[in-house]
């Protein structure tokens, strides 16, 4: 049985600042708004393409900073107006989820909604969509909904799913109850995980009825879920701006899986369908540099940008070059070289998780202005 789709709303939150793709992605600029993996487009776009077959244009919602509004309309046109939601300062996913949950609910008390990063890449847009639709038909069943990513390598670099015993829900054949969420593991941990079967990969992707996750999040977060509600209630009128500037900012800054994720798990109202789409999160520049790689098997370095000012010898890894400079390495696998015109990073695709750290060391240091 296949789910109805009528109802059904995609939300791209498009949020974060992508830090461990300084200096590539600022907080002016974050990771989503650029073409990270080669494409042609951006993350964002890719996102949005991706969405549009699901629900159409006009039932995409996207939530960002207000720094970003401009370039988000202009690398998504067909946006409706109606349907960006600019956040004055950042609260995390409960407030940019849950604010667009409480519009959609109000606009109509039967919305269905899904949330998907808007900085994620998938390989397979055919197959997400069918994990999409399996989704629907669970959280039309009440279940808040998580897809899960089915693990290709013992990473330490994502959270994991525990997926328990099937639900048997006629429109999600391979939905599966969640047993639990589990926070970055160790290396060791990561392949146990994988070599048992039972994991997945949690990618922070979330369907659900609208009415049915603000429900979750008033038990869990009852003044984060009011204060969204009330904003809600004044969004087109003219009361928006002045109850925004009164509430938002004292919502509190906490993820989503905290807040409806988890507790949904512990109470046995949370399903996962595994995705076998191969995804990724390209969250650091070592990803980044393996995502190239799968699509150019024979290049030692790869390159993006401009690929005749790059020269290398004996040398592997990635090149991102947003510069006239010519770069030049020699002897060094894996390196990673990030060359901007204010700011140059070069470290290694085994220390690329450490970006994260070298960037809170720049924000304390005299030149937090190439942030």
């Amino acid at each position: 049985m296949s789910p109805n789709l009528d109802n059904f709303y995609a939300v791209i939150p498009a949020g974060g600042v992508g830090s461990r793709l300084w200096p590539l992605s600022r907080a002016n600029r974050p990771k989503f708004l650029h073409d990270i993996a080669g494409t042609g487009e951006t993350l964002l776009r890719s996102t949005w393409l991706r969405l549009v077959p699901l629900c159409t244009e006009q039932r995409i919602m996207v939530v960002t900073g207000e720094a970003h509004a401009g370039e988000v309309r202009e690398q998504l046109p067909e946006l409706d107006g109606e349907n960006i939601v600019l956040e004055r300062s950042g609260r995390d996913s409960s407030a940019a989820i849950g604010l667009a949950a409480a519009i959609l609910e109000q606009r109509n008390p039967g919305a269905l909604l899904g949330s998907f990063a808007a900085d994620h890449l998938v390989h397979s847009d055919v197959r997400f969509r069918r994990a999409v639709r399996e989704a629907v038909g669970a959280a039309e069943e009440g279940y808040i909904v998580t897809i899960g990513i089915q693990p290709v390598e013992p990473s330490t670099a994502f959270g994991y799913i525990r997926a328990g015993d099937p639900l048997s829900i006629a429109g999600a054949p391979s939905a599966r109850a969640v047993e639990a969420f589990v926070e970055k593991p160790s290396l060791g941990t990561a392949r146990r995980y994988v070599s048992s079967g039972e994991y997945l990969w949690n990618a922070g992707m979330f369907i659900a009825k609208a009415a049915r996750l603000l429900e979750v999040l008033a038990e869990n977060a009852p003044e984060l879920a009011a204060g969204v509600r009330e904003i809600a209630a004044a969004w087109d009128t003219d009361r928006q701006e002045e109850v925004i500037e009164r509430v938002w900012p004292t919502l509190d800054k906490i993820a989503i899986d905290y807040t409806v994720a988890e507790p949904a798990a512990k109470q046995g109202a949370l399903a996962v369908i595994p995705g076998f789409f191969g995804w990724d999160d390209v969250g650091d520049f070592a990803s980044v540099s393996r995502v190239h790689l799968e699509a150019d098997s024979d290049a030692a370095i790869t390159v993006i940008g401009d690929a005749d000012r790059v020269v290398s010898h004996e040398a592997t890894g990635l090149v991102v070059n947003r510069t006239d400079r010519v770069i030049a390495v020699a002897g060094i696998p894996n390196v990673v070289v990030v060359d901007t015109e204010d700011a140059l990073l070069v470290t290694t695709c085994a220390r690329a998780q450490q970006v994260k750290e070298l960037v809170a060391k720049l924000r304390d240091s005299s030149h937090p202005e190439v942030l």
